[in-house]
């Protein structure tokens, strides 16, 4: 199986769905991680120092899935699904031959997520399924799917420390809270960690269940059994 995961930003497939893709690859599929922007304006260095740190972070995340990062350095802040960006993405897809691709939300939070997202509905049409990770905080996100990474948990934060331009510490205790969240959401038993996706069918493409990892292991729900009668 053949993954393609795409984030507007260095540091977004760790975020959002590295969990996931460690899944992916215990389960021996090929991955391609790749990022739209250059990333040159999460912080304050000069722009072109910052972009080489940035590759040089992601490059780290993805080696430890055994994988490398494909760049499209598209401008920072200024992302567009434009013609420029279908069109990159259309070629990245017809390369790669994924069978998913997972990308960012389409009402996420940052406007490069957000024109992110629109470029790979239009470029991915009739040609693979798209699946939408989690929003920031979950705002605004309702999944209809969700993937086991209690496994994972460590390698995640792992990937997401290696961006350490990015004050990395901040991002892993909310996806701790938000992998926690999400696992207790589709009650899974304690302990579990879950990364939560939506899937919205799009013609030819209705159900993605045989594409994804396990979802968590869920508690048994199970009546009561001490109920006590009325007093008489």
């Amino acid at each position: 199986m053949k993954i393609l995961a795409l984030g507007a930003h260095p540091d977004d497939i760790e975020i959002f769905m590295f969990g996931t893709l460690a899944a992916y690859a215990a389960q021996g599929a090929d991955l391609t991680f790749a990022v739209a922007t250059d990333g040159a304006r999460g912080g304050k260095s000069d722009a072109k120092v910052l972009t080489s740190v940035r590759r040089e972070e992601a490059t780290a995340a993805a080696a430890l899935l055994g994988a490398a990062p494909r760049f499209l350095d598209f401008p920072d802040g200024e992302l567009v699904a434009d013609a420029g960006l279908i069109g990159a993405l259309k070629t990245l897809i017809r390369e790669t031959g994924p069978d998913l691709v997972i990308s960012h939300a389409p009402n996420d939070y940052h406007a490069d997520h957000r024109a992110l997202s629109d470029g790979v509905r239009i470029a991915a049409s009739f040609a693979v399924p798209v699946l939408h990770a989690d929003t920031m905080g979950g705002t605004g996100f309702s999944p209809t799917h969700y993937v086991d990474i209690s496994a994972y948990r460590d390698i995640k934060m792992q990937a997401i420390r290696a961006h350490r331009s990015q004050r990395p510490e901040q991002y892993v205790d909310r996806a701790c809270t938000q992998n926690e969240f999400r696992a207790g959401q589709c009650n899974a038993v304690p302990g579990s960690l879950a990364e939560a996706f939506r899937f919205e069918p799009t013609f030819p493409f209705a159900d993605i269940r045989a594409l994804l990892p396990p979802a968590p292991p869920v508690r048994p729900v199970t009546p009561p059994t001490n109920i006590v009668g009325e007093a008489g």
